[in-house]
């Protein structure tokens, strides 16, 4: 659990940096599970030829040549859908390893200090693995992928959500450094700001008093939890390595979540323990199940604003 220290912290300044959240063998683990992921991938691209032999290339050298020969390997890494259309093949990846992370102990214990002790995963979640920014395509529009403008989470969740009690926890995998683009905050809970969808989703111009950002480095295993109106963005990946990183959320169960359409689940009941979700393999189905009913459809937008709204002129 978190100290008092720390709890009267995040409810001052919106933001809380805790050290040694994932344990040794979860990071291992979500690695092992991604490095898999990604060989397949690699190997059927080489087989199209796509992509040169792998030879000795680690995890880190595969994700940077296929991403420079056009290769799409950010949707089958995510552990959600798109919040643009899709189809019913979309890709997109839950594995037990990452159901584990979302159901950490040491995780959800921490989580339990700000929000209580019934606890749902939040269907608003990402993996984030950041090139250097040099090696960007020109075209790339992929905001977990490039940097990240100034936001609010629940600013782009729907209006639903605003009053539910939530917090976002972003979980290091690998260290998060100044120069690889670790995350930066404007400490505190302010309104909430106009976004502006343009090439990211972010609050409008001028609203912000950037020179209160503060840089937030963590080493891997580490997080950074904040408040759902708590601005931040990330810095520029000015490294020659990736930043990897996943963002989560966790709300009280039984309020909304901001985005309905796509499945939550309870990972902690102190109240109603049988409650919780305990099997990866049912988490998976959840999520292609939405898949396969929301494809069809008319796409449902992930958020509130116009783009033709005054303040974003």
């Amino acid at each position: 659990m978190l100290t008092q220290s720390q709890i009267d912290t995040f409810n001052a300044e919106g933001v809380l940096v805790v050290d040694n959240v994932l344990p040794t063998e979860t990071l291992e683990a979500v690695k092992a599970e991604y490095t898999a992921l990604l060989d397949a991938m690699y190997d059927r691209w080489h087989a199209e030829g796509r992509v040169p032999a792998p030879g000795n290339m680690d995890f880190w050298q595969k994700l940077l040549v296929s991403y420079e020969a056009g290769c799409e390997w950010f949707q089958p890494m995510d552990i959600t859908l798109p919040g643009g259309e899709f189809t019913a093949d979309t890709p997109m990846h839950q594995g037990p390893a990452v159901f584990d992370m979302l159901r950490c102990d040491r995780l959800l214990d921490m989580v339990e200090s700000l929000i209580g002790p019934e606890i749902t995963s939040n269907p608003i979640q990402h993996v984030r693995l950041k090139p250097p920014s040099r090696t960007l395509r020109g075209s790339e529009t992929t905001a977990h992928i490039m940097a990240t403008d100034w936001h609010q989470d629940r600013a782009v969740a729907h209006a639903e959500g605003d009053n539910t009690n939530m917090v976002t926890v972003w979980l290091a995998i690998s260290d998060a450094t100044l120069e690889n683009g670790c995350l930066q905050v404007i400490p505190g809970k302010p309104q909430m700001y106009p976004h502006c969808p343009q090439k990211q989703t972010s609050i409008a111009d001028g609203l912000l008093d950037e020179s209160k950002a503060r840089p937030l480095p963590v080493k891997a295993g580490g997080a950074v939890i904040f408040h759902p109106l708590t601005p931040h963005a990330s810095l520029d990946n000015v490294a020659d390595d990736f930043r990897w990183s996943f963002d989560i959320r966790y709300n009280v169960t039984g309020q909304p979540t901001g985005r309905a359409h796509f499945p939550d689940f309870v990972a902690r009941s102190r109240a109603n323990p049988e409650s919780e979700l305990k099997d990866w393999r049912v988490w998976k189905q959840m999520w292609e199940d939405t898949r396969t009913r929301l494809a069809p459809e008319p796409h449902i937008p992930i958020h509130r604003w116009d783009g033709n709204a005054p303040v974003c002129a």
